[in-house]
């Protein structure tokens, strides 16, 4: 293999010394190299700088588009959908350029004109439907469509999207990666390449395998061409190489620098992000003593998550003032409304518990948790509870955890899902007939709340409706939100633009630049 150019690039500017880059070679291997045959012509401020990428997951499924990898399509800006969210997690204009709501389960989204896919098919209305269809008919179906009946057919210059039930979030739906629009000739074998098919700013030219990827700057970009030539990418698992690799300057973006590293790292070069990600503990209300909601009350008076944060977490997260953290932008502006303080005002007081015994679970995939079971187990004990700890891989445990064999269980729980919308999390968590419902909870007064949020519009109704049904869970302690994590994201002094998504949709866009 021949020696990394980026790195004896770093080694003759003094930056790392000849021996220092050979090891990181050896840590990281070689970051995947362009094809250079980019030019900088086509956009104002364009440059032949290339940007390298440390991505923290290989693709698990090829890069299929009905798989998570579909967010790495995203990441890089190749693969694009008919629809984006904005900060407020609302639908603006992607592909599609305006929708209208035809009846109560049709949609109808106009195609925006003069968009060419990489390998230079014109994006129509046909090819756009036909690649929606072809992954509501995937097995499995994609995430976004689980559990959804969608039928989608091309009408001249639009595509209809038809139901078959209500589903005020259609717009939001067709924004997740997984229903990203590819060529025709994506679909052309068994398996769906994205290689050479999206619609971004970047081509995806090639894969290897789980080492790398190559992206290039695709001129005729129907937003303008990007800023740079071309993106390089490489799959670094390993954290610790990944945080190397951004001390030593190998790469310019990195995913997910490890709380552990960050102390290695210059921490102007690192970004903190906060994400949907909500650590609760969840107390079982159908059987022992959490049944009791004055022992709820005592659990949740007894935890302080501020000892979790300082140290678990090393200060790189924030505690919970409910279950939405601060990724979504509009919960703390619900929290501080008359109407969120009186669905609280009547919480259980807190009661004696009296040595009372409770078995906690939690599990080791999450390298943090284990750390703060042990701290709750002291939090609670202080406080009379007699706490017993059960910690397994997440594959032991999850099938004890709902069944409720747990008097309480520990959990990192993402909040809002691929329609960048938290009511069905709410639901699958709290709901009567939830499938994730660890805490074995049902109440008529939050089954009322979350189905005057689903039925909500997109909006300032919806959210409002979103925080009300918040403040109905905690207010009878069905869970205990602890803190809300973030994740540090690693980018190269000279890198501009980079995204900081709490989502996970982007990072390298048209305008991210870094310096030659």
């Amino acid at each position: 293999m021949p020696p990394c150019p980026s790195a004896l690039r770093l080694a003759r500017r003094g930056t790392v010394t000849g021996l220092a880059a050979a090891g990181l070679l050896l840590l990281t291997g070689c970051f995947a190299e362009g094809s250079g045959t980019s030019s900088a012509e086509g956009a104002d401020g364009a440059t032949d700088a290339r940007i390298q990428a440390a991505m923290m997951q290989p693709p698990r499924s090829g890069l299929s588009p009905f798989s998570d990898d579909a967010f790495k399509l995203s990441r890089w800006s190749t693969g694009e959908t008919l629809i984006r969210l904005d900060e407020a997690g609302d639908a603006q204009p992607m592909l599609a350029t305006e929708w209208e709501q035809v009846d109560e389960t049709t949609w109808s989204f106009t195609i925006r004109d003069g968009v060419t896919f990489h390998d230079g098919t014109a994006l129509t209305a046909e090819n756009a439907a036909a690649s929606l269809a072809r992954a509501v008919a995937a097995e499995p179906a994609p995430r976004i469509l689980d559990g959804v009946e969608m039928d989608v057919a091309a009408e001249g210059d639009t595509v209809r999207v038809t139901t078959a039930e209500v589903d005020p979030l259609v717009p939001q739906r067709l924004s997740s990666p997984q229903l990203s629009i590819l060529a025709p000739a994506a679909y052309e074998e068994a398996a769906v390449s994205p290689v050479g098919h999206g619609t971004g700013p970047f081509e995806l030219t090639s894969l290897d395998g789980t080492s790398g990827a190559t992206l290039e700057r695709y001129e005729d970009y129907w937003g303008g061409a990007a800023a740079v030539a071309g993106i390089d990418v490489s799959f670094v698992p390993d954290g610790t190489a990944r945080a190397a690799a951004l001390r030593t300057g190998e790469a310019d973006v990195v995913e997910s620098v490890p709380v552990g590293q960050a102390a290695q790292v210059d921490e102007e070069l690192l970004t903190e992000v906060p994400m949907p990600r909500t650590n609760t503990l969840y107390l079982n209300t159908e059987d022992g003593p959490f049944t009791d909601p004055a022992l709820r009350a005592a659990a949740r008076e007894a935890l302080d998550p501020q000892s979790l944060v300082d140290g678990v977490y090393e200060g790189r997260a924030d505690t919970a003032a409910g279950l939405l953290g601060p990724a979504i932008p509009y919960a703390a502006e619900g929290r501080d409304t008359d109407a969120y303080r009186r669905l609280l005002a009547d919480r259980a007081a807190a009661g004696d518990p009296a040595g009372e015994k409770i078995t906690i679970g939690t599990f080791t995939d999450r390298a943090e948790l284990p750390e703060v079971a042990v701290q709750l187990q002291q939090q609670l004990e202080a406080a009379g509870f007699e706490v017993e700890l059960d910690v397994r891989e997440y594959q032991y445990i999850e099938a004890d955890a709902l069944e409720g064999d747990f008097d309480a269980f520990i959990l990192s729980r993402a909040t809002v899902l691929d329609s960048g919308d938290p009511v069905a999390y709410m639901v699958s968590d709290f709901g009567c007939a939830g499938s994730f419902n660890l805490s074995r909870f049902c109440s008529e007064t939050v089954d009322a709340a979350l189905a005057a949020a689903e039925q909500a519009p997109p909006g300032e109704e919806r959210r409002q409706a979103i925080m009300a049904a918040e403040a109905a869970i905690l207010a009878e302690d069905a869970a205990v939100p602890m803190l809300h994590e973030r994740v540090i994201q690693g980018e190269q002094d000279g890198v501009e633009g980079a995204a900081r998504d709490p989502r996970e949709r982007e990072l390298i866009t048209a305008e991210t630049t870094v310096a030659e």
